[in-house]
């Protein structure tokens, strides 16, 4: 569950979201939409609690933005998947290993990061190209390695900003139908998105950031 509050955020002392609120339930789906700048990437933001309200309070889990300590934060980022337009694979590692690096950082044991890490590749259709290094790969697989990552903590959302900017139309198609099909196995998705036509091909609840208001939307 994820709920804001009527929550404010300023940035560089520009106001860019003005007491909204919002809900998210567990496994709904829920796109973004918006104009560049109009606030979709800070709302994310502030779900992963890389920015904090100026006013208002956010709830993500059990973890509230008024009273986590810092030290809770990876915690709660354990909890939030978050996939790039530009994926942010370590150039320097292959998608095997780009995968781990999320069970690394946290510790986990050897065999767990393994099996993990594979179940992950799997469920994106990557596990054939494991050993492959990022630059090998075409957009899309580097965008499906990159939801591997997100996914090999057991996220209980997905945050997905602007995932298919910088895909064909045919392979964000195959993004979203597996963006889709990880909704269904019960994980939350909240995607960012400037591509109506793929809104209108796998229609969700739509959410329209405006002049720093959320408000119901529909692709235009």
């Amino acid at each position: 569950m994820i709920e804001l509050f009527n929550v404010s955020v300023k940035i560089d002392n520009r106001p860019v979201l003005n007491d909204i609120s919002l809900q998210i339930t567990k496994g709904e789906f829920v796109y973004l939409i918006g104009k560049t700048g109009a606030g979709k990437t800070t709302l994310m933001r502030l779900i992963y609690m890389d920015l904090f309200p100026a006013k208002g309070n956010v709830i993500v889990d059990r973890y509230s933005s008024s009273t986590i300590r810092r030290k809770e934060i990876p915690f709660l980022r354990r909890r939030v998947g978050v996939v790039f337009q530009d994926f942010k694979l370590l150039p320097d590692r292959t998608v095997f290993d780009n995968v781990a690096f999320a069970l690394q950082v946290i510790g986990a044991p050897k065999r767990t990061i393994r099996a993990r890490a594979l179940s992950a590749l799997s469920r994106v259709g990557l596990n054939h190209k494991r050993y492959q290094m990022p630059h090998h790969l075409s957009g899309g697989e580097q965008q499906r390695a990159a939801i591997a990552r997100a996914l090999v903590n057991e996220p209980f959302i997905l945050l997905a900003d602007e995932p298919t900017g910088n895909l064909d139309p045919q392979v964000s198609t195959e993004i979203l139908a597996l963006l889709e099909s990880i909704n269904r196995s019960g994980t939350a998705v909240l995607m960012a998105t400037h591509n109506y036509g793929l809104i209108r091909q796998f229609p969700h609840r739509t959410l329209l950031v405006e002049n720093g208001k959320i408000t119901a939307g529909e692709a235009p």
